[in-house]
């Protein structure tokens, strides 16, 4: 009686946690892993070699600045876009390529019916991929971060101060932010479409029409929703920019790239879209240098919009896998 009460009060992990741990063994170790993550660096190293060449060029002007490092995540080198920009724009396939497959994977090999047959229910299968897919991406970031600021500190010969390393976290954390909206996008897309490689082109559709044609497709709508405005009329123009800016901020990316500027960027001190509102508040500023948690005062509906997106593309599939039928 005494071993058999010693046995049954081992502690069991929950169900999610068993998952994601299965998971996440299988996503640091796969091929997928180190194929994103190689082009994470080389499209991460590329910019900020160029850019530390620049900086060295003009090592004279630029001694004398403030947050001298960032610069190096900031500014590009042309033909070479910048660090943050590249990332912008690659970073979702991360998301993307570990959440495309969460669900319609397992469907499709036919082990949905086997793997719930056991006690694990619904919400740990989807709780538990997330949670792995999140600390994978974590993984990524940092890692793909240390090895970029490693070869920023080489070329440029300078140590980055603590204020720059708490804007460089503040910024890895946003990202793992940014790339888990795309993972809860292709999640809720694994969910709702059977075919793994559908759901793929959803999800890469729908990053590519936002990356390229965001603008464009905010300006469209504006049009759409504001079709008489007169530009010659100084207040027409003003708000239907702002209607522009209003549907730019559901895009994820300009999102991204706009709290990525006030992080990277102690003199920024008002963050909006491109175009006519931004020439105009950037004529009323007044230079200045913020603190990180100035910087973060700024950012923060940014955060909080990133982090709407997410929670809901997640509640949406766990909501919609809920409901589906699993077949043997």
């Amino acid at each position: 009686m005494a071993a058999a009460g010693a046995g049954s009060g081992r502690v069991r992990r929950p169900g999610w946690m068993v998952v994601a741990s299965k998971e996440l063994a299988e996503t640091l170790t796969s091929v997928r892993f180190a194929i994103l993550v190689l082009l994470l660096v080389f499209a991460a190293a590329v910019p900020v070699y160029a850019a530390s060449g620049a900086i060295r060029d003009a090592a004279e002007a630029a001694s004398g600045e403030a947050a001298l490092f960032l610069a190096l995540f900031t500014i590009g080198a042309d033909p070479v876009p910048s660090f943050v920009g590249l990332v912008a724009f690659i970073a979702p396939l991360l998301g993307i390529a570990f959440g495309f497959d969460a669900i319609n994977g397992e469907r499709a090999q036919g082990t949905l019916a086997r793997l719930l047959s056991h006690p694990i229910y619904r919400d740990d299968l989807v709780n538990g991929k997330f949670v792995a897919g999140l600390a994978a991406i974590g993984i990524a970031v940092v890692g793909v971060m240390m090895i970029v600021a490693g070869v920023g500190i080489v070329r440029l010969g300078i140590i980055p101060s603590p204020g720059e390393v708490g804007r460089l976290v503040a910024w890895m954390a946003l990202t793992i932010l940014y790339i888990g909206v795309w993972l809860g996008v292709a999640m809720l897309a694994s969910v709702l479409v059977a075919r793994a490689a559908t759901s793929a082109l959803v999800a890469i559709g729908l990053w590519l029409a936002l990356s390229l044609f965001g603008v464009l497709l905010a300006q469209i709508v504006a049009g759409v929703l504001d079709p008489g405005f007169n530009p010659a009329d100084p207040e027409a123009a003003l708000g239907h920019a702002q209607l522009e800016q209003f549907l730019s901020a559901v895009n994820p990316g300009s999102v991204y790239q706009q709290a990525t500027l006030a992080l990277l960027n102690p003199g920024v001190t008002a963050v909006v879209v491109p175009g006519f509102a931004q020439a105009l508040q950037l004529s009323q500023q007044i230079p200045t240098e913020l603190s990180l948690q100035q910087s973060l005062l700024i950012i923060w509906p940014h955060i909080v919009g990133l982090l709407l997106v997410m929670v809901a593309c997640f509640v949406a599939s766990y909501v919609v896998f809920l409901r589906q039928e699993v077949r043997a």
